[in-house]
């Protein structure tokens, strides 16, 4: 897979850096911004309740 999106990439070697480098902060961004908060309160990790 990550070598046929490398060869789909346009240009040199640096020119298809730069663009996978920028699609992955992109993102890492989008899970930030929305993914991350949108799942939050479904995951345990900040109940501070002990059941035993």
């Amino acid at each position: 897979m990550y070598a046929a999106l490398w060869r789909a990439l346009p240009g040199p070697v640096w020119v298809r850096l730069l663009l996978v480098l920028l699609a992955l902060a992109c993102v890492v961004v989008v899970c930030f911004t929305w993914l991350f908060p949108l799942i939050a309160p479904l995951l345990p990790f900040n109940d501070p309740d002990v059941r035993s």
